[in-house]
């Protein structure tokens, strides 16, 4: 780098293989999106500056290891009200968890300093010839989706790693040493708020449902943050034929010449489609004969092992969603077939823990928000569900009025029952409910007493043949740490039920 290049302002350097080498970066918040972001900016010459309201032993130690090597910290809330006065910033690359009415950032607006995201800034420093980008976004399935997809791209024989918003940060996928070949990328809509350049080879917008309006201002300034993900796409939009609001923002992107639209259907595809016939996931967008002809990519039967009854409805979008991308980036059927087969549910996500006595449990903790435990629901025909929490202002009417014909029974938890039990009476009043005392949930062994007697209330409303599904269209920071210790008691006490096991 020259000594005039050393001086340019961030959006003036030249990219891809943008040189950090002399930028005064503040990054703000010191998760772990912030740590890789200090650290990679760091090795390459920056002067870095972390703040974070928080001030734990924890943090100050994970601290020391880039302190050591130049890093300094603010930690503590008093830091977080405006931009530091002893010191000029170049750059704030901020964290997915700050909202963008936060006064540090605002200031830092007002101020003309940019604002980016990991995301932007990983996409800045790649080099030109480094991995290619697939991008998934939505309000559920992506985790599911963007780890079938790296199932694919491994099995394709492609160095390839699921990263963003699930495993590692972006930034150090794209600036790994060795080099992958494609990033599976799942980017949430805060990421992707302060994201202006992606440039995915393909990408999918699963679904919209409200989710996260607070923080984005409202149903609109969400879904357009969602959008982001289609800005510059140099292959395939990939959208949802059953939910119009993921093609309305296909056709309202700013692609690259020759870029197409692609749909995902339950049901037979039509020409520039992936979708199912007879129980085949078939390919009509991404063969050459694909207006007389659909490449066969796998069955329903190599996703029966995703649930206890076969896979639902959902999680085969998620499937085809995965399929789609693979196909865009010239991976062949058989590697899309060996991929899904191959592939495991991650903890939490329509796990299934058990058979005993004929009822299978089913661990979908991390649907927590309607949307999610609609899909859930659908995937099995007679359900005891576990539901509730924090509802968060959410519409279950819709919900219950579809489900309520798989209802056996309805276990409710959470501080929050109102507007489950409001919409169950109205929508859905001969089903059983049973209201679990929520007792005192301060300690780990309260919150594990709840899911105790939950599971058992659950058990004795099913039969052989049922499903015990977790899946609370709720928050858990209501009763739990979150919904991953939610999901562990239950497993827990799953697991100290009586009877066979299949």
């Amino acid at each position: 780098m020259t000594a005039r290049e050393a001086t340019l302002p961030a959006e003036e350097r030249a990219w891809p293989g943008m040189d950090a080498a002399g930028l005064r970066i503040l990054v703000t918040g010191f998760g772990v999106s912030g740590y890789a972001i200090a650290d990679q900016t760091m090795q390459r010459g920056a002067q870095v500056l972390v703040i974070d309201g928080a001030d734990t032993p924890a943090l100050r130690e994970r601290a020391q290891i880039l302190e050591v090597l130049g890093v300094e910290f603010r930690l503590g809330a008093e830091h977080l009200d405006t931009l530091p006065r002893d010191r000029e910033i170049d750059l704030v690359v901020t964290s997915p968890g700050w909202r963008p009415d936060q006064p540090l950032l605002v200031a830092a607006q007002a101020a003309g300093i940019p604002v980016w995201s990991e995301v932007e800034l990983a996409r800045r420093m790649q080099a030109a010839d480094g991995p290619a980008w697939l991008g998934i976004t939505g309000t559920n399935g992506k985790t599911t989706t963007v780890t079938m997809l790296e199932s694919i791209l491994q099995h394709a024989g492609l160095r390839a790693v699921a990263c963003g918003n699930v495993g590692l940060p972006v930034i150090e996928a794209a600036l790994d040493p060795e080099g992958f070949d494609v990033l599976a990328l799942e980017l949430s809509s805060f990421q992707l708020h302060w994201t202006e350049h992606l440039d995915c080879d393909a990408a999918v917008v699963l679904n919209i449902s409200a989710d996260h309006l607070d923080w984005h201002g409202g149903a609109e300034a969400y879904a357009a943050a969602k959008g982001r993900i289609f800005e510059g796409v140099r292959t395939a939009c990939v959208y949802s034929v059953g939910d119009p609001a993921t093609r309305d923002l296909v056709e309202q992107a700013d692609v690259v010449e020759g870029a197409r639209a692609v749909g995902l259907s339950l049901g037979p595809p039509g020409l520039s489609e992936l979708g199912v016939i007879d129980g085949v996931l078939v390919d009509r967008a991404f063969l050459a004969e694909r207006r007389t002809a659909a490449a066969e990519l796998a069955t329903l039967e190599d996703l029966a092992h995703l649930g206890p009854q076969g896979a639902g409805p959902h999680l085969v979008l998620d499937a085809l969603a995965a399929a789609a991308l693979a196909r865009a980036h010239g991976v062949e059927p058989q590697a899309v077939r060996d991929g899904l087969r191959a592939y495991r549910m991650g903890s939490h996500r329509a796990q299934h823990l058990a058979t005993i006595d004929g009822i299978d449990y089913v661990d979908d903790t991390k649907a927590t928000n309607p949307a999610a435990a609609a899909a859930s629901l659908r995937a099995a025909e007679r359900v005891v569900w576990i539901a509730g929490g924090d509802a968060k202002g959410a519409d279950l009417a819709p919900l219950v009025t579809a489900s309520r014909d798989r209802l056996v029974g309805v276990v409710l938890l959470g501080t929050d029952e109102e507007p489950f039990m409001s919409a169950l009476a109205r929508h859905a009043p001969e089903v059983p409910l049973r209201r679990i005392d929520p007792g005192d949930t301060d300690d780990t062994a309260g919150r594990s007493r709840l899911m105790e007697d939950a599971v058992q209330v659950a058990r004795s409303l099913a039969t052989a043949g049922d499903v015990v599904l977790l899946a609370p269209a709720a928050a858990s920071i209501d009763q739990f740490r979150d919904y991953a210790e939610r999901g562990d008691l239950f497993a827990a006490a799953v697991t100290r039920l009586p009877g066979e096991r299949a």
